[in-house]
């Protein structure tokens, strides 16, 4: 931490202990907490996690913790962009008083037992939500939302806030939480953001570090699919199979224009899905509209996955 300048106006704890004691504070002082987990490389989507957390608590606090836990053996975890002191600084740009704490912990603390990227081999004590844990995201990446539910709980147990915030952008995971909660009976409200999206639709993500500048512009195909799809919906089309096939149309275009660049990467889809906006079961007819729908994907641009998503016909508040 000696290399770190803290920006005046925002605590940085490190230990479980110290985070704890000033949390207690605040409770002494009848003020009231929101809470904002990240895995650091902050952006916008973030900042405004936290903006929407001190509209409604009188201090905020975010843990900055890339979680080894959520990372398969052949995943991206040693190259996940760490950047501490830009953090900061972008909490500062905020204002003074609008993030109050920072917590970044250590992955000792975090797992007392230890941490191995291979399931098989750990130790310890972990969470799973069943039923909403296998599909989507959960496909390609198996133990994935084992590894978020575990380290949520965790930080819930720590931080003990009244309301926490999560961006739409990851919406399954938004689901997982939010039945976590509940089934583990958090006295915490959860609330979920709109995803932030740059100029041109782009959703803001950490790993949008990664494209180069051609990349990023193809990238746009994820929200172009989405938008096609939204639009034919509420033209009447609740159809879905036929909105899939229109969505999945628009990014083998992107594929094969790509492919006539002849420049050494790809465009590759890994998966588009209509899902029950009540339990995210899949949807291959007629889209029910009491319950709405979570249109979602993951397409490779080059060698970095992006996701994205669209709810129709959803309250996100409830």
């Amino acid at each position: 931490m000696s290399a770190i300048k803290v920006p005046s106006g925002i605590k940085v704890f490190n230990k479980i202990a110290d985070f704890r004691q000033w949390r207690r504070s605040l409770l002494l002082d009848r003020k009231t907490l929101g809470y904002v987990p990240t895995m650091g490389a902050l952006h916008q989507g973030h900042l405004a996690l936290v903006s929407a957390a001190k509209k409604r608590c009188d201090h905020v606090a975010l843990s900055i913790f890339v979680n080894p836990a959520q990372f398969a053996p052949t995943e991206d975890l040693a190259t996940y962009p760490r950047t501490l002191q830009n953090d900061l600084n972008q909490l500062s740009g905020l204002g003074e008083g609008v993030a109050s704490a920072v917590f970044v912990p250590q992955i000792e603390e975090m797992y007392p037992s230890g941490i191995d990227l291979d399931v098989s081999k750990q130790k310890g004590t972990f969470v799973e939500v069943l039923g909403l844990s296998k599909q989507l995201e959960g496909v390609t990446r198996p133990n994935f939302f084992r590894g978020v539910s575990t380290v949520v709980s965790k930080f819930l147990n720590i931080v003990q806030p009244e309301d926490v915030f999560f961006g739409q952008k990851d919406i399954q995971q938004c689901f997982v939480i939010r039945n976590m909660i509940r089934d583990l009976h958090f006295p915490i409200n959860m609330h979920i953001c709109p995803t932030v999206r740059d100029e041109h639709g782009l959703a803001l993500s950490s790993r949008n570090a990664y494209l180069t500048a051609t990349q990023k512009k193809y990238a746009l195909v994820l929200s172009h699919s989405l938008r096609h799809m939204e639009a034919l919906y509420k033209a009447g089309n609740k159809n879905a199979t036929q909105l899939l096939q229109a969505g999945i149309q628009l990014i083998e275009n992107a594929a094969k224009e790509v492919d006539t660049l002849n420049e050494d990467w790809k465009i590759r889809l890994d998966y588009v899905s209509i899902n029950s906006g009540k339990d995210l079961s899949e949807i291959k007819g007629e889209i029910p509209k009491e319950d709405g729908c979570v249109i979602s994907m993951a397409v490779f641009v080059g060698k970095t996955r992006l996701i994205d998503n669209l709810c129709l016909d959803i309250d996100l508040e409830h």
